[in-house]
C-alpha cells in the first residue's frame, strides 16, 4: 500500500524510527487489537472515518490470532512512512466532574441527551443558506431537513424541546469542556459515578473559544492552559448576556451525550471508532484523511509526563476524531482521566514527527 494521494510522505525502515526499539510495542499492540477487532467486524462507528482497506483489514485479522512478538507482528505487516512536514500534537483527556441527577443551588448546566428529530449526515450534509456545510440537521415531520438549533438557542430553550437532561453540573464552563473532550465521568453527592459518552452533535462547525479570547486581547497565548481557560470564562460571567457565555456561545457547535455502562466504556472513554481509547496510546486524528486502527510512530518533545517537556517516542493507534483535528501530520493525543490529565492536556501544543504504519499491500515488498 502506498500513501493516499492527499498525503506527502516517504518511505523509512524501521532502524529510521529512533525510539521504536525501546518502546513497550506491547502496550501498543493491546490498543491495536481493540481496533483489529472492530475493523475485522465491521463495527458501527461513532464518527465514521475512511473505511479500512483491504490489506488492513488483512493485518486486523491476523492481529487477532497472533501470539508471537508485537515488534515482529508490526514489522512485517506494516511499513513506515513519515509525514512530511513538522506536525502539530494536542492532547485531550476524559472529565471526571461533579454532578447532581435533579437541578439545584449551584448545579444548573444540564447535561442533553441526543434528540430524536437529530439526523446525522457523514456523506450527504446539508449546505446552510450561508454556504455551510452541516454534519447533522433536524428531520422535519414531512420528511425533509433544516439546520438544527445552533449552541445558544439550546442553552436557552425553556420549553423542554430538547429532552430531560442526565444530569447537571456546576455551570456551562463545565459543560463546554465536556463537549469538547467528548466523553465523562459524572461523580454524584453518594459516591458514585456516571459514564456518559459522545453521542452527536448539532452539526455546526467548531470554534475554539480559546482562540477567540487570544485574539481578542483577553488571555495571553503564552499563558493558555486549560485551567486559567476555565478561571477566565467563569470571571467573564456565565449569565445570560454576560460575556463568558456569549463567547462560549460564539461555538455553534453543541455535543449531546448518553450514559454507557457497556464492558468496553469501563476500559476507557469511547473513541470515534467504538471502542475503548489506551492513555498514552490513543490518538485522535483527521477522520477525512486516514482510517481508524492505523498505527503512528509519534516522536516529539512534549510535557507528557510532567509540566516540563521530555521525549516521547511511541507507536500510537488512530481511534477517535475530533472537529479540530485537520491534516495528515495532525492528533490529539489521549492522556487519561482526572485533573492531573487534563492540566497536561491543557498544556500540550507542540510539534512532533509523525510517522504512519501502512499496512503491507502487493505494492509493497
Amino acid at each position: 500500500m502506498q500513501p493516499p494521494e492527499w498525503v506527502d510522505a516517504r518511505a523509512l525502515s524501521f532502524d529510521e524510527l529512533e525510539g521504536f526499539e525501546t518502546d513497550d510495542i506491547e502496550a501498543a499492540f493491546a490498543a491495536f487489537r481493540r481496533s483489529a477487532k472492530a475493523v475485522s467486524d465491521n463495527a458501527e462507528q461513532q464518527r465514521p472515518a475512511l473505511a479500512a482497506s483491504a490489506s488492513l483489514l488483512k493485518a486486523c485479522r491476523a492481529g487477532l490470532s497472533y501470539t508471537g512478538d508485537a515488534s515482529k507482528f508490526f514489522t512485517e505487516w506494516f511499513a513506515p512512512f513519515r509525514v512530511t512536514g513538522e506536525g502539530f500534537l494536542t492532547g485531550y483527556y476524559e472529565v471526571e466532574v461533579e454532578a447532581r441527577r435533579e437541578k439545584e443551588a449551584g448545579f444548573s448546566a444540564p447535561i442533553l441527551s441526543r434528540p430524536v428529530d437529530l439526523v446525522t449526515l457523514n456523506e450527504t450534509p446539508l449546505i446552510s443558506p450561508e454556504g455551510i456545510s452541516l454534519s447533522s440537521a433536524r428531520r422535519l415531520p414531512d420528511g425533509g431537513l433544516e439546520a438544527f438549533s445552533e449552541r445558544r438557542e439550546i442553552e436557552e430553550d425553556a420549553s423542554g424541546r430538547y429532552g430531560p437532561p442526565i444530569a447537571y453540573v456546576r455551570d456551562p464552563v463545565e459543560l463546554f469542556l465536556m463537549q469538547v473532550q467528548g466523553s465523562a465521568r459524572l461523580r454524584f453527592a453518594d459516591g458514585s459515578l456516571l459514564a456518559l459518552t459522545y453521542d452527536g452533535r448539532n452539526g455546526h462547525p467548531y470554534t475554539s473559544i480559546g482562540r477567540l479570547l487570544i485574539e481578542r486581547g483577553l488571555f495571553p497565548a503564552e499563558q493558555m492552559t486549560l485551567e486559567l481557560l476555565k478561571q477566565t470564562l467563569r470571571k467573564l460571567g456565565q449569565r445570560p448576556g454576560e460575556t463568558g457565555l456569549l463567547l462560549m456561545q460564539e461555538n455553534k457547535s453543541y455535543v449531546f451525550f448518553e450514559v454507557d455502562d457497556s464492558p468496553e466504556r469501563a476500559i476507557g472513554p469511547i473513541g470515534g471508532q467504538g471502542c475503548a481509547l489506551t492513555p498514552l496510546r490513543s490518538i485522535a486524528v483527521d477522520r477525512g484523511l486516514w482510517c481508524y486502527g492505523l498505527p503512528f510512530f509519534i516522536s516529539a518533545n512534549i510535557p507528557w509526563r510532567s509540566e516540563t517537556p521530555s521525549r516521547f517516542a511511541r507507536l500510537m493507534i488512530a481511534q477517535d476524531t475530533g472537529s479540530a483535528i485537520l491534516g495528515a501530520a495532525r492528533a490529539d493525543l489521549y492522556l487519561g482521566c482526572g485533573l492531573r490529565a487534563g492540566s497536561l492536556a491543557g498544556g500540550l501544543r507542540h510539534g512532533a514527527n509523525f510517522t504512519v504504519l501502512l499496512p503491507r499491500g502487493p505494492e509493497i515488498s
